[in-house]
C-alpha cells in the first residue's frame, strides 16, 4: 500500500520543492560557522541536517561541536571520551567530513558558567578558530549558532560575523536546574541575534519578546530518503522482523522526557503487541527492561531509521508533559508521517498545532488507558490507504529541502538590507551622533535633579525617617548601650561619646540602677573601657557599669548583652544608640530576645546626622549602610 502511493506523491513534492526554490531569494557562497548544542555523530538531527544541505549548495560549513550547556556529570564520560577521540583523529581537532564541511572537536574545561573557565575556553578557542579560518580563507562568516551560553556569545562578538542566526530548538533553562543558568544569556543573544529561528510556537512567542526577526521552522524530514525506504521491497531488519506484530516504535533518543510510567502502563495492557525503542539510551530503564513485550534496540546508524519505521504499524510520542516538552516539536512525527503510519502521543502543545493544520491527523491521549485506546484506535486505521496518502502529504510540508531554502532565503533578505544599511553609513553616523547628544543631555539633566534632591533638598531625611525609633523614656532594670566602633562616620570613637552622655543623664533621672556598655572594637584602648572611664567621670559609680567588650556588630551585640541580663536577672532596658540605626536593633532584640522588653532612647542630637537640608556625601553612606543592614539581616533570619 505505502509502495502505491509513492508515485502520486513524487510529483507533489518535486512541485513543492520548485516552488519553494522559485520564492526564496539566492543566497551567495557563505562561510559559515555552526556553534552547535550537539556532536556530530550524535543522532542525526536538524543541526546535521542544515548544515549538510548548506555545505552541498556551495556554502563553506565550520561545524563546531558542543560547547557545553550544563557541568560535566559521571555519565558524560562515554561522550567526553569520544571527544577526545575526535579531537586526536584531527589536526588539532579540526577535520573534514564532506566536500564543504568541516568539524570542530574542541577540548575544553567543562564548566560553562565559571568566570576563570569561560575565559580560558574563550582564548582557546578564539585561538584555535582564528588560526583554522586563516589557514582556510574563511572571512566575516555568517555565524549560526545553536547554543545560546556565555561562551557562544563570546565567540559571537569575537569573530565579528557579517550575519547572526540563533536557532532556538529547545527552552534550555527547564531542561536541567544547572541550565537554568542560561536565561538570562539567552534573553540577550535574542535580542542581539540578526535573525532567530525557532522549531515550535511557545520558543517563537518567547523570542518575539525580544527581537522582532522571528522566523518559526519545525523540524524537517528528508522525504527523498522515505520515498526510496517506501519504494524498496526489501525485507525489514532482522530484529525487527522477528518480534511478534503489531509493531509499536519509538525512534530517538530514550531519556528523561520518556514517560516510563506511561508506556510501562501501556505495554502490560495490551501484552499481545510489541514495544520497540530504536535509538541510544540515555537515562535508566529497568523498569521497561523487565517488560517481556518491551524490546530496547539501541542506537542505530540514521541511515536505517526509514527501514525501521517502516517495519512499524504505530509510531508513537511518549513524552512526559513538562514546561521543556511544551516548547518541543517532535522530530519523528514528520519521520513516521513520511513513511505514512498512524501517529500517537502525549497531549504536546506542538502537535495540537500540527493537528489544527492538518486535520487530527495525530491521535493524542492523557493517561494510559485513554493512550491504549488512541493506540488500538490507530492500529484499526493502519491498513487506511486514504489516510496514509494524508500522512505522506502532511509530511511533504516539511521537506528539509523545503525548509533549508526557506531558510537562506530569510538569510540573503537580511544580508542585503544590511549591506544596503552599510553603503548608507554617512546618514547612519550622522543619527549615532543625535542619539549620543540627546542621551548625553537626558544624563545631565537626571544627574542635576539627582544631586539637587540629594544634596540641597530634605528628600534624604524623608527617606531617612523609617530607620528612626523612638519612646518616651521610663524606669527599667538597665541601661544599654551600644557603642559605635567606627560608626557612621568610619573614624575611631566617631559617635560613642554622645550615646555615652544620653545614657548617663538616662542614668541621672533615675531611669535604672545600672548602665551595660556595649562594643568588641579596640583602636588604641578597647572602646568599651574609654565608655567606662567616660561615664565614671561624669558621676556615675564604678560599680554601677557592666562592659560587654566581644561584640563586633549589632546581632553579637543583641545576644552578648542578653546573656548578661539574663544571669543577673534583669528583664527590661533603655536601649542607646545611633537615631537612624535603632530600627534595626529593635528588630534584632525583638527576633533574638523577645522576653526583653525593650524601650528605644536614641541620641536625640547626632552630630554626625546634624543637618539644615541637604546631606553629606558621608550621611547619604551611613543611610545606605542602614537600609543594606536591614535587609542583609532579613535575608539572614536575624530580625
Amino acid at each position: 500500500m505505502i509502495s502505491a502511493i509513492s508515485t502520486d506523491l513524487a510529483s507533489s513534492s518535486a512541485a513543492a520543492s520548485e516552488a519553494a526554490r522559485s520564492a526564496a531569494p539566492a543566497l551567495g557562497p557563505q562561510d559559515i560557522v555552526c556553534i552547535s548544542s550537539i556532536d556530530w555523530d550524535f543522532i542525526w538531527q536538524g543541526h546535521q541536517e542544515i548544515m549538510s544541505r548548506l555545505a552541498e549548495q556551495g556554502h563553506r560549513v565550520l561545524f563546531i561541536e558542543n560547547t557545553g550547556v550544563r557541568a560535566v556529570q559521571f555519565r558524560d564520560l562515554p561522550r567526553l571520551t569520544q571527544r577526545i577521540r575526535n579531537w586526536w583523529r584531527g589536526t588539532k581537532g579540526f577535520r573534514q567530513e564532506r566536500e564543504n564541511l568541516f568539524v570542530y572537536s574542541p577540548v575544553l574545561l567543562p564548566f560553562p558558567y565559571s568566570r576563570l573557565a569561560r575565559w580560558i575556553n574563550q582564548a582557546m578557542l578564539l585561538r584555535a578558530l582564528r588560526r583554522w579560518m586563516h589557514a582556510s580563507g574563511f572571512r566575516r562568516p555568517v555565524i549560526w549558532t545553536f547554543l545560546p551560553t556565555p561562551l557562544a556569545r563570546d565567540l559571537i562578538r569575537e569573530l565579528d560575523p557579517e550575519l547572526t542566526v540563533y536557532h532556538c530548538t529547545d527552552d534550555f533553562s527547564s531542561s536541567s536546574k544547572q541550565a537554568r543558568r542560561i536565561k538570562g544569556v539567552e534573553e540577550r543573544v535574542f535580542r542581539e541575534a540578526d535573525l532567530v529561528f525557532v522549531t515550535s510556537s511557545k520558543l517563537r512567542d518567547r523570542a518575539q519578546r525580544f527581537n522582532r526577526q522571528v522566523h518559526l521552522f519545525p523540524s524537517g524530514v528528508n522525504l527523498r530518503r522515505f520515498e526510496e525506504a517506501r519504494e524498496r521491497s526489501d525485507g525489514l531488519p532482522e530484529d525487527l522482523r522477528r518480534l511478534p506484530r503489531p509493531v509499536i516504535g519509538y525512534v530517538g533518543g530514550v531519556h528523561q522526557w520518556l514517560d516510563q510510567e506511561l508506556l510501562a502502563a501501556a505495554a502490560v495492557r495490551m501484552p499481545e503487541a510489541s514495544f520497540v525503542l530504536v535509538g541510544p539510551v540515555q537515562t535508566e530503564l529497568s523498569r521497561l527492561a523487565r517488560l517481556p513485550n518491551v524490546h530496547l534496540l539501541g542506537a542505530r546508524a540514521h541511515a536505517d531509521v526509514p527501514a525501521y519505521i517502516k517495519g512499524f504499524d504505530v509510531g508513537i510520542v511518549p513524552y512526559r508533559l513538562s514546561e521543556y516538552t511544551s516548547h518541543v516539536y517532535p522530530t519523528k512525527l514528520n519521520e513516521y508521517f513520511a513513511m505514512g503510519i498512524p501517529v500517537v502521543t502525549t497531549d504536546l502543545l506542538e502537535i495540537r498545532r500540527f493537528n489544527e493544520q492538518h486535520g487530527e491527523l495525530v491521535g493524542m491521549a492523557r493517561g494510559p488507558d485513554a493512550f491504549v485506546e488512541v493506540l488500538r484506535g490507530a492500529l484499526a486505521s493502519a491498513g487506511d490507504a486514504a489516510l496514509a496518502l494524508r500522512r505522506i502529504e502532511a509530511a511533504g510540508h516539511y521537506d528539509w529541502g523545503v525548509i533549508v531554502r526557506r531558510m537562506s532565503g530569510v538569510i540573503a533578505e537580511r544580508l542585503a538590507w544590511k549591506r544596503a544599511v552599510g553603503r548608507r553609513w554617512e546618514e547612519a553616523l550622522r543619527r549615532l551622533y543625535r542619539a549620543a547628544r540627546q542621551r548625553a543631555v537626558r544624563t545631565a539633566l537626571v544627574l542635576a535633579v539627582t544631586f539637587g534632591a540629594v544634596f540641597w533638598s530634605p528628600a534624604l531625611w524623608w527617606v531617612a525617617t523609617p530607620l528612626t525609633r523612638a519612646s518616651a523614656p521610663k524606669p527599667v532594670d538597665a541601661i544599654v548601650v551600644f557603642a559605635g566602633g567606627v560608626g557612621e562616620s568610619g573614624k575611631a570613637g566617631g559617635g560613642y561619646q554622645e550615646r555615652v552622655k544620653q545614657a548617663v543623664d538616662l542614668y541621672r533621672e533615675g531611669l535604672a540602677p545600672q548602665l551595660v556598655f556595649s562594643s568588641g572594637y579596640t583602636f588604641v584602648f578597647q572602646e568599651a573601657e574609654v565608655m567606662k572611664e567616660l561615664a565614671v567621670g561624669h558621676g556615675v559609680p564604678a560599680s554601677a557599669i557592666i562592659l560587654e567588650t566581644d561584640a563586633a556588630n549589632t546581632l553579637e551585640n543583641v545576644q552578648f548583652v542578653r546573656r548578661i541580663l539574663e544571669a543577673r536577672g534583669l528583664r527590661s532596658i533603655l536601649l542607646v544608640s545611633s537615631p537612624y540605626h535603632m530600627r534595626r536593633a529593635l528588630a534584632t532584640w525583638r527576633k533574638q530576645a523577645p522576653e526583653i522588653e525593650v524601650v528605644p532612647s536614641p541620641v536625640a542630637q547626632s552630630q554626625f546626622y546634624a543637618h539644615a537640608r541637604g546631606a553629606s556625601l558621608e550621611q547619604i553612606r551611613g543611610i545606605a549602610h542602614e537600609y543594606a543592614g536591614i535587609v542583609y539581616y532579613w535575608w539572614k533570619g536575624w530580625l
